[in-house]
């Protein structure tokens, strides 16, 4: 995708995604989305433009798991693409927050691979 990224999500984002959505909806819910975010392609958005729709705020650069994702990047190891819910005009992001927050960092202008349902 780019030199940040992976050109697709890893096999272990998918059940992280799932756990995480079962917060907020039934777990059949959960995997239904995981499962949808499985087949659908990877697309492109803005990091800024994923914040401001998911309104979570910026997780400080000294966050252990985004530090962790800044040291990954500047060794040349790509991140995994971030995977996305909307329900109810609302942005959920059900995986890869840190990694979202990492590339902030490096620029709010970056394009963010993602996977969207």
């Amino acid at each position: 995708m780019d030199k940040f990224w992976l050109k697709d999500p890893e096999d272990h984002d998918y059940p992280a995604a799932a756990d995480y959505l079962e917060l907020l909806f039934s777990v059949e819910e959960s995997n239904a989305f995981a499962d949808k975010l499985k087949q659908v392609p990877t697309i492109v958005k803005k990091a800024k433009d994923i914040f401001r729709a998911s309104s979570l705020p910026l997780l400080p650069q000294d966050n252990i798991h985004v530090k962790q994702n800044l040291k990954k990047v500047k060794k040349g190891n790509k991140l995994s693409p971030i995977l996305l819910v909307k329900h109810e005009n609302k942005l959920i992001i059900a995986d890869g927050y840190h990694r979202m927050c990492a590339t902030y960092y490096l620029s709010e202008d970056l394009d963010i691979p993602c996977r969207l349902v």
